[in-house]
């Protein structure tokens, strides 16, 4: 089941629920304020560590991506 981010239109609050796809929009209640929440569009990093202990970050599988048109991420380095 997926984790989505909710913010209160209220208080501004921001909280994870875990809705099954479905239901990702259905309404959700702020648990601070009880008024409406809205999905928030959520994003992340990955990260990769070498054998030396090196951290760099992933930047994807190579199929492109939204943020331009290039086929390859590591001429954007997205």
């Amino acid at each position: 089941m997926p984790l989505y981010e909710y913010e209160c239109a209220s208080c501004k609050l921001i909280f994870e629920l875990l809705k099954s796809f479905g239901c990702a929009d259905e309404g959700i209640c702020c648990p601070r304020c009880n008024r409406s929440a809205r999905r928030k569009l959520s994003v992340f990093a990955s990260f990769s560590k070498d054998s030396g202990g090196q951290t760099s970050r992933v930047a994807g599988n190579g199929s492109g991506c939204s943020s331009c048109s290039s086929s390859n991420c590591s001429t954007c380095g997205s």
